[in-house]
């Protein structure tokens, strides 16, 4: 897994790539990619999206 704090460039391969915490698919690369970030039982979260749709439906699971 990808550092979530670096640049996803054009080196990262999709079994390196971050997946959609909704429909799965790797992000390679993409410029809608969203990423979120909380805290939960003093441990920092992040869920990546492949888009803004993604985000919308993610059901925060």
């Amino acid at each position: 897994m990808v550092d979530p704090t670096s640049d996803l460039g054009e080196d990262v391969t999709e079994e390196d790539a971050p997946r959609c915490r909704t429909c799965g698919e790797p992000i390679l690369n993409d410029p809608q990619h969203r990423v979120i970030t909380w805290v939960e039982d003093g441990e920092v979260r992040s869920a990546h999206f492949c888009n803004d749709t993604c985000r919308m439906d993610w059901d925060g699971q």
